[in-house]
């Protein structure tokens, strides 16, 4: 991996963890997701039509749909990931979150295709399960509901990341669709499905809008810019380096969950983030 591509991608990685603690402080539930999500299609607008312009894809009615499904799994991505962060610590959400995708992924290809992990991978699996149990705690944590809610959430929200990969993957690699048009379609067909909901609460956006505005702002410009950064490395190095390497982001979100939000647990929810991480890392390179 070049020196350039490291900076991106370790960028990318605080980008992405800092958009998670500023909606972690939020904690504002839909009308919130609607705000950034609306500022982020706005923000982003200028580069998307750049895009458009430079590259005149095609986007024919299959692009529109598949960009109009993957919107909807957003959708229930960050209102998921949003309950997660109400019910409970972020540096108990985010790495279950963000580890549960490709657990699950290695997970269908063993059980449903056959597939044969390499002994590196299978260490990666043993340690991404092994910081799980860490993270989670001992069974009498588990029998506190607001444990089990906030664990059921990041399951369901790391399900979520699963399918929109697959998603995201058949729009750009068999349909064609530009990767900044794709984020911009999914961010403004995300705000388009949520509309609808969001006009009936208006109150509570007018007190999000009140209370959580610079936060919204943040997460609208880092959201993306995260996504963005790692498309760039990408385009510079294989992303056989590049995804295991942006994993560094579970470490990164524990560590500002339990110190900047002082949580509990920090020490064995850090020592379970990091061997997350480098369990992705492993599975990933094996």
């Amino acid at each position: 991996m070049t020196a350039l591509a490291l900076i991106l991608v370790v960028a990318a990685a605080f980008a992405h963890s800092l958009w998670n603690f500023l909606a972690k402080k939020a904690s504002g539930g839909l009308p919130f997701v609607w705000i950034f999500t609306g500022l982020a299609s706005l923000i982003y607008f200028p580069v998307a039509t750049g895009v458009f312009l430079i590259q005149r894809p095609h986007l024919g009615l299959p692009n529109l749909l598949m960009i109009l499904a993957t919107a909807a799994v957003h959708s229930a991505y960050f209102l998921l990931l949003d309950m997660a962060y109400r019910t409970g610590d972020m540096s108990l959400a985010y790495p279950i979150a963000r580890g549960t995708g490709p657990l699950l992924s290695a997970a269908a290809g063993i059980l449903l295709l056959n597939e044969r992990p390499s002994p590196l991978a299978l260490a990666g699996i043993g340690l991404m399960i092994s910081g799980m149990l860490l993270l989670t705690g001992n069974v009498a944590a588990l029998k506190h509901p607001g444990t089990r809610r906030v664990i059921l959430y990041a399951l369901a929200c790391g399900a979520t990341i699963s399918l929109y990969t697959v998603l995201d993957k058949v729009s750009v690699s068999r349909l064609g669709t530009p990767p900044l048009i794709l984020d911009w379609g999914t961010n403004f067909g995300r705000f388009l499905i949520l509309t609808p909901v969001a006009l009936r609460y208006m109150s509570s956006v007018r007190e999000q809008w009140r209370l959580n505005r610079k936060r919204a702002f943040g997460v609208a410009l880092l959201s993306p810019l995260a996504y963005i950064l790692i498309l760039t490395a990408m385009a510079t190095c294989p992303v056989s380096y590049v995804a295991p390497a942006r994993e560094i982001s579970i470490l990164i979100g524990s560590i500002m969950g339990a110190r900047l939000l002082s949580e509990q647990q920090a020490a064995v929810r850090i020592a379970g983030s990091a061997a997350m991480a480098v369990g992705l890392i492993a599975l990933a390179l094996g």
